[in-house]
């Protein structure tokens, strides 16, 4: 019996030393023992009332938003006439459950807490107002790129998937709901080789959940967001700026803030202008998703190439606003020909799947690929030219200047 003690200690140690180091930084947290609990009462009842009228009365009763509230005071400043922090409803710990979360600023007038959730016009307008204390210029300037009177997503978001570049991890849940069924299809399941989710774009991190555990929402500088849940040993960062690729946390079953998590993975979804926004026809991580007739189905495709749940990944990272992968729909290669058109000779060609920079563009031939039918033409070299219509970009318009 001795003996399998120590061999059982000697195993978790040589675990211990095996396992990768990653720095986790502390959390920022302002501790509501700063502040008095008059106060965090206030406060916690302003901004439950603000949850209440963002998810409407309809939906969810006042009672049930103060039954499962979490609200996260992360900082104040010094005269306590502003606070900035984090607001969740738990999610039912159940199937297909998931919790609902926004920054908030809050601003003393007179004996009332005032309060703004992510996504509404005063939200916008307080930010800028508030104090460095509260919000740094950095935070500002990204938050601006948030607006909720932008009305047009761009044809791009310019991120990776949420790991290793050249990597191949398993997508085990296809397109779904942020809650699991609802739409929009904003949200993937992801898992598999050094379990170590990334920032799939860099921006201002923050930790939702009131215990620091699990979610972390980054805001990105071009409108979109990204929420990662069901992480274990995360950082905890608070507002603090992530280069893509940063460390945020390993796959878990984490839910701090409610929901259901049978195995480990990460819940990855998309947000721009400070809602959840279908990933149907967008890409990431050089893969194309498409949603199915029913949440978690669906598939990804990298050129001709498809992808389909339970099967793997492979992080090509992220694509430039002037850069496209060629899809032939099949049939092998594309022709490079020497100016733009068919009746320019071939100088070479392009296999399927293959990512290219555009430098300009020019009108020539008409064709028709698998998602448009266009006359631009690509110039990806000195004297290389191809059909537009074989290359996505995300795009039926052209990603480069016209050439000269």
């Amino acid at each position: 019996m001795k003996k399998k003690w120590m061999c059982w200690c000697l195993g978790i140690a040589l675990l211990l030393v095996l396992m990768p180091t990653v720095a986790v930084p502390v959390w920022e947290n302002v501790t509501t023992s700063k502040i008095s609990e008059d106060d965090i009462s206030k406060l916690t009842e302003a901004v439950m009332k603000e949850m209440t009228q963002q998810k409407g009365a309809s939906i969810m009763s006042a009672a049930d938003v103060k039954s499962r509230a979490q609200v996260n005071v992360q900082r104040r400043d010094p005269d306590k006439k502003w606070v900035f922090g984090t607001a969740v409803i738990e999610a039912p710990k159940e199937k297909g459950a998931y919790p609902e979360g926004w920054i908030y600023v809050a601003k003393m007038e007179g004996a009332e807490w005032k309060v703004a959730l992510e996504g509404s016009k005063s939200f916008q307008s307080w930010l800028q107002d508030a104090p460095s204390t509260i919000v740094n210029s950095n935070e500002k300037k990204v938050f601006a790129n948030q607006s909720s009177d932008v009305k047009v997503m761009a044809d791009q978001d310019q991120l990776r998937l949420p790991f290793a570049l050249g990597a191949t991890w398993t997508l085990t849940g296809g397109p779904h709901g942020y809650s699991g069924q609802n739409t929009p299809y904003s949200s993937l399941d992801l898992a598999g080789g050094n379990q170590q989710v990334l920032a799939a774009g860099s921006g201002n991190a923050y930790t939702m959940c009131g215990n620091g555990q699990g979610w972390v929402r980054i805001i990105h500088a071009n409108g979109f967001s990204t929420d990662y849940y069901h992480l274990w040993n995360n950082i905890r960062p608070n507002g603090s700026w992530v280069d893509a690729g940063t460390f945020l946390g390993y796959t878990g079953t984490d839910v701090s803030c409610g929901g259901y998590a049978s195995g480990r993975h990460v819940h990855f979804a998309l947000r721009y202008n400070n809602a959840y926004v279908s990933i149907n026809g967008r890409e990431m991580g050089g893969w194309v998703f498409w949603s199915g007739n029913s949440a978690y189905e669906g598939y990804a495709m990298h050129g001709s190439t498809v992808r389909y749940p339970g099967q793997g990944l492979y992080n090509y990272g992220a694509l430039a606003p002037n850069q496209g992968i060629v899809d032939v729909m099949g049939s092998g290669t594309l022709n490079v020909r020497s100016g733009p058109g068919s009746s320019y000779p071939i100088v070479g060609t392009k296999n399927d799947g293959e990512i290219v920079t555009i430098a300009c563009t020019a009108t020539g031939t008409t064709y028709t690929g698998r998602s448009k039918t266009t006359n631009i033409w690509d110039r990806i070299g000195n004297g290389q030219w191809v059909s537009d219509a074989y290359v996505w970009t995300g795009s039926s318009s052209a990603v480069a200047p016209t050439c000269n």
